[in-house]
């Protein structure tokens, strides 16, 4: 027992240490400022979903997983979708394709997008409601039936394993709806699907959805980000005397050094307007996913800054002109 415990700890050090390597790299080698940390989170995410991979790998309860997701959003804010997320890492590699075919990306009206974002909550809203009348209906007999059912997100609760569906790797250490060579592969919210389909149109319902994802993704900019049930932030909460901190790590934006160039729209991957629009100050907007794209390339210095717990951690820097030790 021991010795399995020190080899999984083994295989999570190897990880960590690939992930940490990989990031020196990319700080030591890649010179352009406005990519540099558009690298680095490539890396992350790479090593996020290996992590994930392994995660599956044990009998984790998925309430765990869905916990861990919304306390991670409520201290950190959407930090797991800009950088985390296998479904967003997917959507990335589509964008790097388009760029690579030189193919110019799609940008949808402002109105349309912020009713995509609010639709999240309706989607989220639909299915507790949903799984509350399930509940009423078929009342599991024990607690014990009860307990089991919440943790593993079945029964009268199934209808929740909705907010996994990004998490999910393409190969999976289960049972997935595509085999080759006994290696299994998946896709986010493929099971959710192939299940409401029906038995009869499962398999067509599913390319379906991944035909209108890629294609979606393809010219759209992480497209699915836009109204992810699992994605729903608890920033409303800021409105409540208690939970002003939250989350600890944001946006900070410094008005006096802004020129409203407008840069950090039109890179923004979800086109939050709020950076640009606001005057200064936390930036306090639930669309943000934290990928700091915007801090990354806008061409003034210390205008905009990542904040955790009140310390600057990344700020905009001057790129129009080298730094003296490039």
């Amino acid at each position: 027992m021991v010795m399995e415990l020190v080899a999984e700890l083994l295989k999570l050090m190897i990880l960590a240490a690939l992930a940490i390597a990989g990031v020196l790299v990319i700080t030591i080698w890649k010179k352009n400022q406005t990519l540099k940390v558009t690298y680095i989170r490539f890396i992350i995410q790479a090593a996020s979903l290996a992590a994930v991979y392994y995660l599956f790998t044990y009998p984790v309860r998925p309430l765990y997983i869905v916990a861990f997701i919304l306390i991670m959003t409520l201290v950190l804010g959407r930090f797991f979708c800009g950088w985390i997320c296998p479904f967003g890492l997917y959507m990335d590699v589509l964008t790097l394709i388009r760029k690579a075919l030189k193919i110019r990306y799609r940008i949808i009206p402002d109105k349309l997008n912020k009713l995509l974002h609010n639709l999240r909550y309706a989607i989220v809203g639909f299915f507790l409601v949903l799984a509350a009348f399930l509940y009423i209906i078929d009342t599991p007999a024990t607690t014990k039936e009860l307990t089991l059912t919440a943790l593993g997100l079945s029964g009268v609760f199934e209808q929740m394993y909705l907010l996994l569906g990004p998490v999910v790797p393409l190969i999976v250490p289960w049972e997935g709806p595509l085999e080759i060579g006994r290696i299994y592969f998946s896709f986010p919210y493929i099971r959710e699907v192939m299940l409401y389909s029906g038995e009869n149109f499962a398999t067509v319902a599913a390319l379906i959805f991944l035909a209108l994802v890629f294609v979606g993704s393809f010219f759209i900019r992480r497209s699915w980000c836009r109204f992810c049930p699992t994605g729903i932030s608890l920033a409303v909460v800021n409105k409540l005397k208690g939970f002003k901190w939250a989350p600890v790590l944001h946006l900070d934006k410094n008005e006096t050094k802004c020129t409203k160039c407008g840069i950090c729209k039109r890179v923004c991957p979800v086109q939050v307007t709020e950076i640009y629009e606001e005057k200064g100050g936390k930036i306090m907007t639930s669309m943000c996913m934290l990928c700091l794209r915007c801090v990354e390339m806008c061409p003034y210095e210390d205008c905009l800054r990542l904040n955790l717990g009140g310390k600057t951690v990344f700020k905009s820097r001057n790129w129009l002109e080298p730094a003296e030790l490039d």
